[in-house]
C-alpha cells in the first residue's frame, strides 16, 4: 500500500494540521469536510494524507475570515475560478486591513514621539530641525469661523477620506507667516489634518521638506502672540528667512484637564 493511502485516526490527522480534533469532529457533523472512513463498529473517523489540501484549504479560508456559510457554498462548486475569485476578494480585504493596521501604527507612533519629547523638551528653547514633505488636508477658517463651523469642516473631511476615527490623524492650524511679519497674530487662514500614508493628490496642501524653526508654547492661545514674537526676534538674530505658513498642533490633549497645561508645538519653514 502506498504511504499516502495509509489511514491516520482523527488525533493524528488533526495533529499534522495543527488544529483540535474537535475542530474536524465539528467540520464532520456540519457536513463542511467528511472523513475518508468511519468504522461501522466503533464510530471512529480515519483520514488519509490525499484529504490534506482539501482541509489547509478551508483552514487557509478561516484564516482569512471567510464564514463557514462562504466555504459551504464554494465547497459545494469547488473550482480554480471559484477560489480566484474568493482569495481576490479576501486578498483585497487584507490589505485594506494591513493599511489600517500600518496608519494605526503611524499615529501610536506620533503620539509616543510626542510624549517623548513632553519629557525631555525645554519649553523655551527654539531650535532647527529638518522635516521630510507632507501631504496634508486643509480647510478654510478665518477669524468669523465659529469653532462650531470648524468642527463641522473637520467632521466632513474625517468622512470625506474615511478616516472613521478622529485619533487616526493628527490635527492642527495654520497663519502664514505674512500675518506673522505683520503683527496678524489672530490670523488663521487654514486647519489641517494629517493623515498616515496620503498620496499625493490635487487639493492637497504640501508641507515642504527642508529646514523649519521649532517652538513650544504652554497655557491658553492667549499668550501664543508673545511666543511668536519671541520666535520672530530669534529669526531675525540669526538672518533667517520665513515662509509659507506657521503649523500649530496640540502635543498633549490626551494627558492633561486644564489649558493651563496644553502645550503647542510650533513649525515655520526657513531659509538662510
Amino acid at each position: 500500500m502506498n504511504k499516502k493511502d495509509k489511514l491516520l485516526t482523527i488525533g493524528q490527522f488533526a495533529a499534522m494540521h495543527g488544529i483540535n480534533k474537535k475542530t474536524l469532529m465539528w467540520y464532520d457533523e456540519i457536513g463542511l469536510f467528511k472523513p475518508a472512513v468511519i468504522n461501522p463498529e466503533n464510530g471512529y473517523r480515519y483520514y488519509n494524507y490525499h484529504q490534506s489540501p482539501v482541509l489547509e484549504t478551508i483552514l487557509l479560508l478561516r484564516e482569512l475570515d471567510v464564514s463557514i456559510q462562504e466555504i459551504q457554498v464554494f465547497m459545494k462548486n469547488r473550482s480554480a475560478a471559484n477560489l480566484k475569485g474568493l482569495l481576490e476578494e479576501k486578498i483585497k480585504a487584507l490589505d485594506m486591513q494591513i493599511t489600517h493596521l500600518q496608519a494605526v501604527r503611524t499615529t501610536l507612533c506620533t503620539h509616543l514621539q510626542n510624549m517623548d519629547t513632553l519629557l525631555t523638551m525645554d519649553l523655551a528653547e527654539i531650535s532647527i530641525v529638518e522635516k521630510e514633505a507632507h501631504c496634508l488636508v486643509t480647510v478654510d477658517v478665518d477669524q468669523n469661523t465659529s469653532f462650531e463651523q470648524e468642527v463641522e469642516l473637520i467632521t466632513a473631511e474625517t468622512e470625506k477620506y474615511q478616516l472613521g476615527r478622529l485619533h487616526k490623524a493628527s490635527y492642527g492650524s495654520m497663519i502664514s507667516v505674512d500675518s506673522l511679519l505683520n503683527g496678524r497674530f489672530e490670523d488663521y487662514s487654514k486647519l489641517f489634518i494629517e493623515i498616515p500614508f496620503l498620496p499625493y493628490q490635487a487639493g492637497l496642501h504640501i508641507m515642504p521638506s527642508g529646514s523649519y524653526l521649532r517652538a513650544f508654547h504652554k497655557g491658553n492661545w492667549d499668550g501664543i502672540p508673545k511666543r511668536y514674537q519671541e520666535i520672530l526676534g530669534y529669526a531675525e538674530e540669526h538672518n533667517l528667512n520665513l515662509h509659507g505658513f506657521s503649523y500649530e498642533m496640540g502635543m498633549n490633549e490626551n494627558v492633561i484637564d486644564r489649558i493651563e497645561d496644553y502645550i503647542v508645538q510650533i513649525e515655520i519653514p526657513i531659509t538662510g
